[in-house]
């Protein structure tokens, strides 16, 4: 609710083709534990976030159609959805971080952004 309240009215924002605007998540400055994060991490977020939040959908994004990968498959806006970073536009909207993603470009629906990683995050991994 935080993310769509800062975008503000996207009503008037048009999304063409089969394209796809995700807030790019950024964590909290505190994790669950409290911790403090260096705002480096956050900055890589920006930089280097996959994961996002479904904010619009553009009018042929997800439609089947005869020869289509997608097979029934679709996002809803309010979903978090996993895409390489390097595939999508980075904007900004009322300061909130975005990226503009081709719907062939998704490539997961997730529940949790912070399960999301690509960053070393267990001593136990080489």
């Amino acid at each position: 609710k935080e993310i769509f309240d800062a975008n503000g009215d996207l009503s008037q924002q048009h999304l063409f083709s089969a394209r796809i605007l995700v807030a790019t998540y950024v964590r909290p400055k505190k994790t669950a534990k409290g911790l403090l994060l260096p705002d480096s991490a956050q900055q890589e977020d920006v930089y280097q976030g996959c994961v996002g939040l479904v904010l619009k959908k553009g009018p042929m994004a997800f439609q089947d159609s005869e020869g289509s990968a997608f097979s029934g498959q679709n996002v809803e806006v309010g979903q978090w959805v996993v895409f390489r970073p390097g595939d999508a536009k980075r904007i900004q909207i009322n300061n909130i971080n975005c990226r503009i993603v081709e719907d062939t470009q998704i490539d997961m629906v997730v529940t949790d952004p912070l399960s999301i990683t690509h960053r070393r995050t267990d001593a136990r991994i080489k």
